[in-house]
């Protein structure tokens, strides 16, 4: 039987650096994904920006994720307006009820997102969000819940936290990184030159570093949430 496969993610382009090469994959493999962003991801870089240039960009992010979606395959990307790194501003429980909508629409038994752990408050937000709006009730589709790296926050977190991203699951990707660079180009705007850590040689880097931990030529890295057989 194939998948249903969401992935719930903070902001345009965090799905493909999270998961873009995995998801590649799940389509490979048959598997049906729907995409669920749940910032804007643009407004606080610049609170200055007239409204009409900002509104431009949104667009953009938006056309962005859509055509990174047809790259990889994905069944829909359904793109929501919370404040971009303000998601802490908003009432908890309003962004867990989208979520909630969005679980109960697809009925997935595989669901990623943001580790806990990252720097960014809106990951954080959205790991909690997700987690409360998947959390075990009778009846629940989901069975695996993994969690992964987003380069620029994951690794950005102080070395002396103790939410550290600590990989326990790995996909390997070596036949599927071509796609997840391909889907990042999309976002042409929202990556950098190296050596920043969201470029494309960072993500192709980063890709075999984790590939060289399981014995594969590219990998994508998470932490496993909930594994239920």
């Amino acid at each position: 039987m194939n998948n249903k496969v969401i992935v719930v993610a903070a902001h345009p382009d965090d799905e493909v650096l999270g998961c873009g090469a995995t998801i590649a994959k799940h389509v490979e493999n048959g598997d049906e994904i729907h995409i669920l962003i749940l910032a804007e991801g643009q407004t606080s870089r610049d609170v200055q920006r007239d409204r009409t240039k900002n509104s431009e960009v949104l667009n953009y992010l938006s056309m962005a994720a859509q055509e990174a979606a047809k790259v990889l395959g994905v069944a829909t990307v359904t793109l929501k307006d919370f404040p971009d790194n303000r998601m802490d501003s908003v009432d908890l429980l309003d962004i867990v009820k989208v979520v909630e909508d969005f679980i109960k629409l697809h009925q997935p038994n595989i669901l990623y997102t943001h580790h806990y752990g990252d720097l960014n408050i809106d990951h954080r937000i959205t790991n909690q969000a997700v987690i409360t709006a998947a959390r075990p009730v009778p009846g629940s589709s989901i069975k695996t819940i993994l969690f992964f790296e987003v380069p620029s926050s994951t690794e950005w977190q102080a070395s002396s936290s103790s939410l550290q991203f600590t990989p326990n699951w790995f996909v390997n990707i070596s036949d599927n990184l071509d796609k997840k660079i391909e889907a990042l180009k999309k976002y042409e705007h929202e990556m950098r030159s190296w050596p920043f850590p969201r470029s494309l040689d960072a993500v192709g880097y980063l890709a075999r570093w984790r590939g060289s931990c399981i014995g594969t030529e590219a990998a994508e890295a998470f932490m496993l949430g909930r594994n239920i057989h």
